[in-house]
């Protein structure tokens, strides 16, 4: 990144829908990044069509879209792992050379006529894992091209881009098969790589100092599972979203067969109903920006529920096209101004240290309600009817409108989750290294009586965060001799969990202690004690079996 570069990226500018495109890395790496979701969709088709053309039934031709979607429900945490803890640039890098290896060799398999259909099926699964691979490093990667005010707008450029590529995709990949054959159409997909692997070997991210080794990929998985558990705003965006997508699904999945059934059309008609999807989408990003401006999260969210429950209903009831096309449209607007806004809490409810995990899991939450929709829906539409699965699955696009009655979306514009990088690592008497531990914690307050509700309620929050980030066995002590007296106390496996934990401490949590410290009536600051337990074996086998602990108190 050049200076010129990194200095845009950090000015004030006024956030539109097409803003981020300022940003040269970011537009660049969409601009490829589209391109190649083009030539994934040509792939898609060219794979559909030659699964048929091996004389393989219609569930064989839909596992073809499962060995392409599978991967990010089975992968998608570990990527974001990865993300979080190896350099996200690199991380894409591999992905997209993984997948442009696999397209090339696929390409030879099918050009020499050596594919089989199981053969097929592993391919297009290969593909899938690269891409569940890549997305959650891309999208955590967002935050580092454009300031955090674009942040909404860039989401919903990203969402933009992968709708116009389905828009147009599917039509350019069906003449590709038609005129040359799917070989020709895995070629396209393979040569659509190459621009987004040259972006990103010539991006120079924004280097951030790593203060600690990394965690292994086990700890790192079960770091961002306890974030994402004990974060209620995420909690919600979690559940919001596979709610949506279980009533989405019916629309995604069903769109063939209301073109040829409800419609009596064929390719042409199906191809005027993505189109139309994709320009709904293409609407609602231009429009996202200026609905964020006027209202909540919440709000955004509720609204694109209804418009695509009454899209769906639209949808379910028409057979004329013109009709049809315009629920077609308003469900793309609402597809893309929901899961854009998904995406953007779950962002700004996260810091950088664990964003690519807590958007791994807001995907696989997602990924898990379509593919569940599109499952239940198409049963629904085989054994009851076509416009029943559509209208039945419009009253639960409502209902989960109404749910955000009572678990409605934070407003996260003003967090701020940077890093406040003002703890130090205490020197200790007794020798400690990264491994040594258990560590014990313990802070002495001293709370007047009347302060104790107060104290409790900031509390609660403490123990919050301690949980969150890592701490163990947390506990609120009373002294029973002196009433004002209170310790808390929490664990950590090893001094290098110790140091991580209070280095992940951000701004915004920064107000817990401050309200404590303010509660707090000793006459020097809350004493901190920082122990190693140490368990020793009995002496003798007569001996008490009781675990003795060594307090070893460090300074």
């Amino acid at each position: 990144m050049t200076q010129s570069e990194s200095d845009s990226i950090h000015g004030a500018q006024r956030s539109s829908g097409l803003s981020p495109l300022r940003y040269p890395v970011f537009r660049r790496v969409w601009g490829a990044s589209t391109l190649a979701n083009l030539g994934g969709l040509i792939q898609s088709v060219g794979a559909s069509w030659l699964m048929i053309s091996l004389g393989q039934s219609a569930d064989m031709v839909a596992l073809v879209q499962a060995s392409l979607t599978l991967p990010v429900v089975l992968f998608s945490l570990v990527a974001g792992a990865m993300a979080d803890n190896l350099d996200r640039r690199r991380v894409m890098l591999g992905a997209q050379v993984f997948m442009l290896i696999v397209s090339v060799v696929l390409v030879l398999f099918a050009w020499t006529g050596l594919i089989t259909p199981w053969l097929l099926l592993l391919f297009a699964f290969a593909i899938g894992s690269g891409g569940a691979f890549n997305a959650p490093a891309w999208q955590a990667s967002v935050g580092d091209m454009v300031p955090r005010a674009e942040l909404p707008a860039a989401v919903a450029l990203n969402s933009m881009g992968f709708n116009i590529a389905r828009s147009v995709g599917p039509a350019i990949g069906g003449l590709i098969v038609a005129a040359a054959g799917a070989a020709a159409a895995f070629a396209v997909n393979a040569f659509s790589y190459i621009p987004l692997i040259i972006v990103l070997a010539r991006w120079r991210a924004p280097s951030h100092p790593r203060l600690h080794p990394p965690e292994t990929l086990g700890l790192a998985i079960g770091a961002g599972i306890r974030y994402v558990a004990m974060s209620p705003a995420i909690r919600t965006v979690l559940l919001r979203s596979a709610v949506f997508g279980v009533s989405a699904g019916a629309v995604m999945a069903l769109m063939p067969v209301v073109a040829k059934d409800l419609l009596a059309g064929g390719p042409l008609t199906y191809g005027l109903l993505l189109g139309a999807f994709g320009l709904g989408a293409v609407a609602g990003a231009f429009g996202n920006a200026r609905l964020r401006q006027l209202m909540s999260t919440e709000a955004i969210v509720r609204s694109a529920s209804i418009g695509f429950a009454v899209a769906a209903a639209i949808i379910g009831v028409s057979s004329s096209l013109p009709a049809t096309m315009f629920g077609f449209f308003l469900a793309g607007a609402g597809w893309l101004l929901a899961l854009a806004t998904f995406n953007v809490a779950v962002q700004m409810s996260a810091p950088r240290w664990v964003v690519a995990r807590a958007l791994s899991l807001y995907q696989m939450a997602t990924f898990s309600g379509l593919a569940a929709g599109s499952w239940l829906w198409g049963e629904v539409a085989a054994s009851v009817s076509i416009s029943a699965a559509l209208l039945m699955a419009s009253v639960v696009m409502l209902a989960g409108a109404v749910l955000g009655r009572w678990r409605p979306l934070a407003q996260t514009v003003e967090l701020n989750l940077e890093l406040l990088r003002s703890w130090k690592e205490p020197s200790t008497v007794v020798p400690v290294e990264g491994r040594t531990g258990p560590v014990v914690i313990t802070i002495e307050y001293v709370i007047r009586q009347d302060d104790v509700e107060e104290f409790f309620d900031a509390m609660a929050e403490r123990r919050r965060i301690r949980r969150r980030d890592g701490a163990r066995n947390w506990r609120l002590l009373r002294d029973l001799a002196d009433p004002e007296l209170w310790i808390e106390r929490y664990e950590t496996p090893t001094w290098l969990d110790y140091v991580r934990h209070n280095s992940r401490i951000t701004h915004n949590d920064a107000m817990i202690p401050e309200r404590l410290r303010a509660l707090h009536r000793g006459s020097e600051s809350p004493r901190v004690r920082r122990m190693i337990e140490r368990q020793r074996s009995p002496v003798a086998s007569n001996q008490s079996s009781d675990t003795l602990i060594d307090p070893a108190r460090l300074s």
